[in-house]
């Protein structure tokens, strides 16, 4: 009796403890997911870039500094009237060897931009009170103090402390309005407000009242 006893408290903790094994576990704290294998987004050639396309051993054929037009467009031997801008360097090198297979046997074909502008999606824009009021072409990592000396600073006239950051977080998304205090920033020091850019930025610098 006794042993048969023991065993049935034995079983009964085995249970208890499988039951405990088994409840749902505390929830992980939140956590930023960290994504892999992601490649970075290609260069989107826009009008006013410059590119170098070049045909494997047809030099007569390629070209050097060629301006992608105010309508997008470009134009080579062969291939007098193509829609550059919107596409990648690799995407216009397919469009053309496409066109060039009408002439030639397997054409190999490699763009580089040589210079660019960018799409206005890639663009930072500096209104207002600038000194030189502009369109920049964004590059990675690139601040407000980057943009405002490439516009040669504020004039006389800015309110530089009521400047604004108009940023879409996507298209057709509203547009937000961030204030920067530029006048701390470029007078100050103040490096809190060097804040980062992203492509299609537009830094609104008003007219101060007096």
């Amino acid at each position: 009796m006794r042993s048969s006893y023991v065993l049935n408290c034995v079983v009964t903790v085995l249970a208890l403890a499988a039951t405990g094994c088994t409840s749902p576990a505390a929830p992980p704290p939140d956590s930023i997911a960290v994504p892999t294998g992601v490649d970075a987004p290609q260069y989107v050639i826009g009008p006013g870039d410059a590119l170098d396309v070049f045909v494997y051993l047809a030099p007569e054929l390629s070209s050097t500094g060629l301006p992608v037009r105010p309508d997008g467009r470009i134009s080579l031997p062969l291939v007098p009237d193509l829609v550059a801008a919107g596409r990648s360097p690799t995407q216009l090198a397919a469009d053309i060897t496409t066109r060039l297979r009408q002439f030639v046997v397997d054409p190999t074909v490699t763009v580089m931009v040589r210079s660019f502008v960018g799409s206005p999606a890639q663009q930072v824009r500096i209104i207002g009170e600038a000194t030189q009021p502009r369109t920049l072409p964004y590059r990675e990592g690139m601040t407000v103090v980057d943009a405002i000396i490439e516009a040669r600073g504020l004039t006389r006239y800015a309110a530089g402390n009521r400047a604004e950051i108009i940023r879409r977080d996507a298209p057709g998304a509203p547009p937000r309005r961030l204030r920067i205090r530029l006048d701390d920033l470029m007078r100050g020091g103040d490096t809190s407000q060097d804040v980062p850019l992203r492509p299609g930025d537009t830094i609104v610098i008003p007219q101060s009242w007096f």
